[in-house]
């Protein structure tokens, strides 16, 4: 390891690619007063809670003090007091941590342009558009400390909102908020920005009659799973018998009124026999596309199943389960660092053609915070295994459950 000795620590070099001078920009914008705290300071810390999974404030700030001489290497980054940094997470927007996610976002795109290229196993090639997954992911709380995020009677729990970017694997919009709100009350906000000739694919949970009508009009293309209980009337049968794994395929039109006067054009409905968990079991496919083959629908929703590798890798590497505060804009905060913390990593595996598992990297990164090794050169050479690239690989349909909530 002699030879990718490095004069900065490994946190310090994850911290460079955030550009100099953004947080205190984004400080003024958003009117935080840190001339005690730094912004930057505030964000090192979390960036440092992420990444080393610190359990709570005082384990946190123990640890910045004890390396207070390397931290002030990262721009005059300085050691927070225990309730300077909890207060700091109580008052300043998390506005600013979305502005910075999304800032920092585009600048890795910019100076790289190749960052988030199609690595995604499960992306269907035969597809040059725009691929849109929408999906959410509950984060539990604890319920007797968070009454702004009661869900059930004995729980507490936010909700993260994303749509992703099948192709690049990287978020175009994420809405964090408490759990009361239906997902399909959301439907319209995530999809909002959705252009003329893109695919939304979402779950069930989405359906709104009035939100798909609206996507038809505006020229995209959807797919989703039908209810159990849709009631629709048949008006053609596209498939005159079961072929292969597919079973019907019709256009149909809404039986309900109410339905039929927020959806009034026909619907496709297919039935068809996907694996899950290793057993076949027939689901239903809507969309509002007439001309693909029934299996390329089926296709474009097993590919839905993507996000939820991005949720998996999100919520089982980073520090998404001991939360720094209680109120809903502490909570905001972390979670906004988590999806920093995520693509900054993703940046480095890009940099590096790290070629194992995103928990591997995690884990790695983690092990050797304040070391000071060129890291890209030791992602390069990590390992002695090979195989495939695996960071982005396709998850198993039966592990999904047990992984996400």
């Amino acid at each position: 390891m002699a030879s990718v000795r490095w004069k900065f620590s490994i946190l310090k070099q994850v911290c460079n690619h955030i550009p100099a001078h953004l947080v205190s920009k984004l400080a003024r914008e958003h009117g935080v007063d840190d001339r005690k705290f730094s912004a930057w300071s505030h964000v090192v810390s979390l960036l440092y809670a992420q990444l080393s999974h610190a359990g709570g404030l005082n384990a946190l700030c123990d640890a910045l003090r004890l390396n207070q001489g390397k931290l002030g290497s990262i721009r005059g980054a300085t050691t927070p007091a225990r309730n300077t940094l909890s207060n700091a997470n109580r008052t300043r927007p998390a506005e600013m941590a979305e502005a910075l996610f999304w800032s920092v976002l585009a600048h890795l795109r910019n100076v790289n342009p190749s960052f988030g290229g199609r690595k995604y196993r499960g992306f269907p090639r035969r597809f040059k558009r725009v691929i849109n997954v929408v999906d959410s992911s509950t984060i539990e709380l604890v319920a007797n400390c968070m009454d702004w995020a009661r869900h059930r009677r004995k729980k507490a729990a936010a909700k993260m909102h994303v749509r992703m970017d099948l192709a690049t694997f990287l978020p175009k919009f994420v809405l964090v908020d408490t759990a009361a709100d239906s997902d399909c009350g959301r439907a319209r906000e995530l999809c909002a920005e959705v252009g003329k000739g893109e695919i939304v694919i979402f779950d069930k949970a989405y359906v709104d009659f009035e939100h798909l009508y609206d996507l038809l009009c505006r020229g995209a293309w959807w797919v989703t799973r039908a209810k159990t209980n849709l009631g629709v009337k048949v008006v053609r049968r596209r498939l005159k018998r079961p072929c292969g794994r597919i079973l019907s395929d019709h256009e149909v039109v809404l039986l309900a009124r109410v339905s039929r006067n927020r959806y009034p054009e026909r619907l496709r409905l297919i039935r068809a026999i996907v694996e899950l968990d290793g057993k076949e079991v027939e689901m239903s496919f809507l969309t509002n596309n007439f001309e693909w083959s029934a299996q390329t629908v089926a296709d474009l929703y097993k590919s839905r199943w993507g996000i939820e590798v991005f949720f998996k890798q999100l919520k089982q590497t980073l520090q998404l389960y001991d939360f720094l505060g209680h109120n809903r804009n502490a909570i905001q905060w972390q979670v906004w660092t988590a999806l920093l913390v995520y693509v900054l990593l993703r940046y480095l595996a890009h940099l590096s053609q790290w070629p194992h598992s995103f928990t591997r990297l995690c884990s790695l990164v983690r092990s050797g915070l304040w070391c000071c090794f060129d890291l890209v050169f030791v992602l390069r050479a990590y390992g002695t295994a090979g195989g495939d690239f695996r960071l982005l690989d396709a998850p198993r349909q039966g592990e999904l459950f047990a992984y996400v909530t």
